[in-house]
């Protein structure tokens, strides 16, 4: 892992940018000396991890005292897209201009998606948890698809925040079951882009013995700034 930015901001969290092999990444801690907790990040369907909100979130969850990193997934962000990537986005902007149905699109760009981020995701868990400054524990925040995929192959993860706007492909529907993590899932109840009752249905599935729904009206981008609070709370209680 190298570092090649680093600056120090207003509320006293370090921002730094890395890059490990092909992704880059960006890490955030706490102004506290002692090692922190370790929160990994993804954004929804691969969306950058400049994105606002996601930066947003990881400084609040930094300030609160955890190490907070993202990565770009392949594709997205700085990182180069192949013709196909191209394509595919491209016949999803199409169909959803012209109101057609998506999910079977979305089924097949978002499946190989998760394929390939969740290895990238583990091998910069891996370098993370060598650093002194973060001392574990492990939790995930952020897009549902591939927290499932995470949470089942990785048993460093010891809880889990997701948010129910991302595409969730059918494999890892099936996969819910297998979570067994303490579990916060976050429902905007007006996104029309994903059906309430698929998200109600997935939250059935999880096989976590803990598990919290949190609905909250508005539509994708509208959950309240307080589920930063609750999430921070959440994490404290799995992870401090």
């Amino acid at each position: 892992m190298q570092f090649t930015s680093e600056q120090r901001l207003d509320d006293g969290v370090l921002e730094r940018e890395f890059t490990l092999g092909e992704i880059p990444g960006t890490l955030w801690t706490p102004e506290s000396a002692a090692p922190a907790p370790l929160i990994l990040m993804a954004h929804n369907n691969g969306l950058p991890k400049a994105d606002p909100r996601l930066v947003a979130r990881a400084r609040y969850t930094a300030a609160h005292g955890y190490a907070v990193a993202t990565i770009d997934a392949a594709g997205c962000g700085d990182r180069p897209r192949s013709a196909a990537d191209e394509q595919a986005r491209a016949h999803l902007r199409r169909a959803m201009q012209a109101g057609e149905p998506v999910d079977e699109i979305f089924e097949s760009f978002v499946g190989p998606l998760v394929e390939n981020a969740v290895p990238e995701w583990r091998t910069t868990l891996d370098a993370l948890l060598a650093l002194p400054e973060i001392g574990g524990p492990v939790g995930y925040s952020g897009w549902t698809a591939v927290g499932i995929r995470l949470a089942v192959a990785e048993p460093r993860i010891t809880a889990a925040g997701f948010f129910a706007g991302g595409f969730v492909p059918r494999a890892q529907r099936e996969e819910a079951r297998q979570i067994t993590v303490p579990l916060l899932f976050l429902l905007q109840w007006d996104d029309h882009g994903n059906p309430r009752q698929r998200a109600l249905d997935l939250f059935d599935a999880f096989g976590s013995k803990e598990k919290t729904l949190h609905a909250n009206l508005g539509g994708h981008t509208g959950t309240p700034s307080f589920e930063l609070e609750d999430g921070c709370r959440f994490l404290d209680r799995h992870l401090k």
